[in-house]
C-alpha cells in the first residue's frame, strides 16, 4: 500500500520563510469537505446511517458518505477507538477495533456490524430476547 494523500491545494507558489525554505506554517489547510463533496454516496440502510452519524461526529464532519475512507478523513488510531466504542454501544455488540483497518469505509464495515448484531440476536436466550424487545418499546 502506498501514502497517498487524502487531499491536494494547488498553490501558484510556495511560501518561503525568511531562509528560503519551504514555510510549512503557512501553507493552507485543504478544504476536505469540498474536494469530496462531488462523490459523496449517502447512507442506504440505517446501520449505514447510524454509523454514519457516529463517524461525523467523532470526525466533526458535517457529513459523510458510504465510500469515504475513514482515515482519508483525518482519522487515526485514536479516533478508531472512539469510533468503535461508540458503535459497541449503539449496536450493543462486540467489535474488535482492528475491524476499522480492514474495513476503513461505512460499505466495508457495516456488513460485519450487521453479522455482529445477528449473532448477539442469536446467542440470547428467549427470555432475553423478550427484555430487549420490551425495553425498545418502551
Amino acid at each position: 500500500d502506498y501514502m497517498v494523500p487524502a487531499a491536494f491545494v494547488w498553490l501558484d507558489c510556495l511560501p518561503l520563510n525568511t531562509n528560503g525554505k519551504i514555510d510549512r506554517k503557512a501553507l493552507p489547510q485543504p478544504d476536505v469537505d469540498t474536494q469530496f463533496a462531488d462523490r459523496y454516496v449517502a447512507p442506504r440502510t440505517h446501520t449505514e446511517e447510524a454509523i454514519a452519524l457516529i463517524w461525523a461526529e467523532v470526525l466533526g464532519l458535517e457529513r459523510v458518505g458510504i465510500h469515504d475512507n475513514f482515515f482519508e478523513l483525518g482519522g487515526h488510531s485514536l479516533l478508531a477507538t472512539q469510533i468503535i466504542v461508540r458503535i459497541r454501544i449503539a449496536f450493543a455488540i462486540d467489535l474488535p477495533l482492528s475491524i476499522l483497518f480492514r474495513a476503513p469505509t461505512i460499505e466495508r464495515i457495516s456488513p460485519s456490524v450487521e453479522e455482529a448484531v445477528l449473532n448477539s440476536i442469536e446467542s440470547m436466550t428467549e427470555s432475553e430476547a423478550e427484555y430487549v424487545l420490551e425495553a425498545e418499546n418502551n
